[in-house]
């Protein structure tokens, strides 16, 4: 059976394509579907049998923060070899090996943990996934003893300069997938009711932090990808919580604010190309505005179709870095600094782009793609790992 519904999916997106025809989105939908099912299922098995683990399970000295809170460092600080015992020093693009990552390692660990069960539950409805899962939000977000504060305090820090900035709000892109595997859970009937509850009040709580703190407006007002996660991840945790008003916020700053100031008329980001690593970068940056529009687009606000007056949009976005993702070797500017044999990945611009523009093409890229990357810088920048809980 498995193997006819995959020859069955490879005859309607190429089949058609082929012949002239465009490829539906149902179709494209089942295609994805059918690449995924069983990785899908060999990390539902993995997820089934991890325990719980929090912020609350390691701790760093150098962290302002107490037990609860979430601590991470500035990647790009080093110590100062003139001055061992001083302020950290700059060095862009050089992650420093002896940060404290734990945190930010368990949120990786927490994401894919749910993202996992949240899509072994969608294409299985059974209900020991949900369970499982529930274990795991039940710790992040309602247990006193392991919870998380609903704060960003103390990330991104630098030793020496600050107990941290409002950059580190990046880090929680990593809970995107566990708000959306909650959405897609919380009716299986294991749901833990009294959770679900306090869950959406966590989230609630870490939308008012995120919007009215200075380190959220600070990051709410980057120019560059920092901007692009912070309405990213509002969105999502908008959505949760029902909060109507951020949702159309969210809408107006990705038309009003994120394309015009960062998207060249050629659909590049001018921002991240003049970064060490410009080929990650607009990686990363490609897929947060493409979630923006998957999250967002609604029949009558259609940000996928959306375009400035001067024809800058999500397609133009994709059309434009898809050729150097089919064929790297095209790529116009030096390698990246570090992990450029890493990249690409199946990214979430493809997959999701493919469905939107019915094209088979984008999809066909995706399916050759790594679908289960191990480098723990690629996580980091691939929140979007479980693209059947966002359909």
């Amino acid at each position: 059976m498995q193997t006819r519904f995959f020859l069955l999916t490879v005859f309607l997106c190429h089949g058609l394509a082929g012949r002239g025809q465009s490829p539906t989105p149902g179709s494209l939908k089942t295609a994805i579907a059918a690449t995924l099912k069983s990785h899908i299922l060999a990390e539902a098995r993995w997820a089934m049998q991890q325990e719980p683990v929090t912020v609350t399970a390691q701790t760093s000295p150098r962290s302002a923060g107490g037990p609860h809170d979430f601590f991470s460092e500035g990647d790009y600080w080093w110590p100062d070899s003139t001055n061992p015992q001083g302020p950290y020093i700059q060095r862009d693009g050089l992650t420093n090996p002896g940060n404290f990552v734990a945190h930010r390692q368990a949120m990786i660990r927490f994401s894919r943990i749910v993202g996992a069960l949240a899509s072994a539950y969608v294409i299985t409805k059974d209900e020991r996934f949900a369970r499982q899962a529930f274990r795991h939000l039940n710790a992040w977000f309602v247990d006193p003893a392991t919870r998380m504060n609903p704060s960003l305090l103390y990330t991104q820090a630098i030793k020496g300069r600050a107990t941290g900035r409002g950059i580190g709000i990046i880090d929680t892109i990593h809970l995107m997938e566990v708000a959306q595997g909650l959405q897609v859970m919380e009716k299986a009937k294991s749901a833990d009711r009294k959770a679900v509850a306090a869950i959406r009040q966590w989230f609630a709580d870490y939308l008012n932090w995120l919007t009215t703190h200075p380190y959220g407006r600070d990051e709410m007002n980057a120019k560059n990808n920092h901007g692009t996660c912070w309405v990213m991840q509002v969105a999502v945790f908008a959505k949760l919580t029902k909060n109507d008003s951020l949702l159309v916020f969210c809408r107006n700053r990705y038309k009003n604010v994120l394309l015009p100031d960062q998207m060249a008329a050629d659909g590049s980001f001018p921002l991240e190309l003049r970064r060490t690593k410009p080929y990650g970068y607009s990686l990363f940056n490609l897929d947060a505005m493409t979630m923006i529009c998957q999250i967002l687009s609604t029949p009558t606000d259609n940000l996928w179709t959306y375009q400035t007056a001067d024809g800058r949009g999500i397609r133009q976005g994709i059309t434009y870095l898809y050729p150097f993702v089919q064929d790297k070797s095209r790529w116009p500017l030096k390698p990246d600094v570090m992990y450029w044999n890493d990249w690409p990945v199946a990214h979430p611009f493809l997959v999701f782009g493919a469905v939107a523009f019915n094209q088979a093409d984008w999809l066909t890229t995706w399916k050759k793609l790594d679908h289960d990357p191990q480098v723990e810088e690629v996580l980091r920048n691939l929140p979007i790992r479980n693209p059947v809980i966002w359909l």
